[in-house]
């Protein structure tokens, strides 16, 4: 029998006992030590004032800069930089390509809504062209994108670690790096978000050459507002989009004849912000040091409970999701959640709602997210409410 991790999330299932959350890939339950860190903020501001900056930056930010650097095996914990969405990366590292003309845009016909959302309205302004090469089919995916890479010439290459339509996991990273070495004109940027402390994640071979972005209201337990990116040396060093922490070293010294940016990654800082996530994601990951659970464990945790779930539908309930496809299938790796391509995914979705568990769906994928706070249990209690689906 595998360990418990429930008692560090009482007060979610306190508060809504009956609830089976699934949708951990979407919304991931706090654990309690997050109110903890989230009551610590507020006490310092009433207590410290306009001081409070001072703690923020001398301690809690490098505390969350030494977890993360830990966490994805960087070296060198000052080229993080901190926002309050991964959106405002991508608009600051696009920023400081200078070219004339459109961009040339390297990318997946999978990225988030963010990013797909934001590129499209470049197209339409004639700012950027976008080649969106299909995720699938999965078995041929890596081939097929270092196959665009290698013949076009590209200004930016934007991919995912773990794509969120899917949980394919992006199998070419280390390849498109090493590719991109040779082409000094070309920003890489890795969405981390649905990788970041779910899939055990090293960066050390890619660190020189690619931005990486992710953020805490996923797998990291910290809510919203807590999005970091490594920025690697000598990449995207003046932003035009730049906000006023990203000199903040140098702000008692006066403006100068030309805008200074700092070196390291507080070159992609913004301005003002809430720091009350990172409270929350150092208490959370101060925990899971104290208790010796490391992100191998989370993620060995969470994949024997989704072979459970899958196990399941297929010996007990075959029928119960309607003739629905699992992807990527096969022996392709995926992240912390389930996916079941199937037309009528709004539907059960609405179904299993109206039994009190909670998942999600995009278009005809239905996911099911499974977390650290998930038991054998659990997955048997959701696989008899889908027999009763039939």
């Amino acid at each position: 029998m595998s360990r418990s991790f429930k008692q560090y999330f009482s007060r979610a299932f306190e508060a809504a006992p009956e609830r089976m959350h699934f949708a951990a890939h979407s919304h991931h339950y706090w654990p309690d030590v997050a109110l903890e860190g989230h009551a610590s903020a507020a006490e310092l501001a009433i207590s410290d004032a306009d001081e409070k900056w001072t703690t923020v930056f001398r301690e809690v930010l490098p505390q969350a800069r030494g977890h993360i650097a830990g966490m994805l095996n960087l070296a060198d914990p000052s080229t993080i930089a901190f926002a309050p969405n991964t959106h405002e990366f991508l608009v600051r590292i696009t920023s400081s390509i200078d070219r004339e003309g459109p961009l040339r845009v390297l990318s997946t016909d999978s990225e988030f809504h963010s990013f797909e959302r934001q590129t499209r309205r470049w197209e339409e302004a004639g700012y950027m062209e976008v080649t969106r090469v299909p995720t699938e089919p999965f078995h041929d995916f890596g081939a097929r994108f270092m196959r665009a890479l290698e013949q076009g010439s590209w200004d930016m290459v934007f991919v995912s670690q773990v794509f969120f339509n899917s949980g394919f996991v992006n199998p070419v990273l280390e390849e498109i790096a090493d590719s991109l070495r040779g082409a000094p004109e070309t920003t890489f940027i890795i969405d981390g978000y649905h990788g970041f402390c779910a899939l055990p994640t090293s960066l050390a071979s890619v660190c020189d050459r690619a931005f990486y972005m992710s953020g805490g209201y996923k797998y990291a337990m910290a809510g919203e507002g807590a999005c970091f990116v490594h920025c690697p040396k000598g990449w995207a060093e003046r932003p035009v989009n730049t906000g006023w922490f990203a000199d903040f070293g140098d702000l008692a010294q006066g403006v100068g004849d030309q805008v200074q940016y700092a070196q390291d990654g507080m070159r992609m800082m913004g301005a003002t912000f809430d720091a009350t996530p990172w409270f929350r994601f150092n208490a959370v990951w101060d925990l899971w040091a104290r208790e010796g659970v490391s992100i191998e464990d989370i993620h060995a945790h969470v994949a024997a409970r989704q072979a459970r779930l899958i196990d399941g539908i297929e010996a007990t309930c075959p029928t119960c999701l309607d003739g629905a496809e699992l992807i990527p299938g096969g022996a392709h790796p995926f992240g912390h959640f389930v996916t079941f391509r199937t037309d009528g995914a709004g539907a059960l979705h609405e179904a299993l709602r109206a039994a009190n568990v909670l998942t999600d769906y995009r278009g005809d994928r239905l996911r099911f997210g499974v977390a650290l706070y998930h038991d054998d249990s659990d997955i048997d209690r959701l696989l008899d409410v889908l027999g009763a689906l039939q």
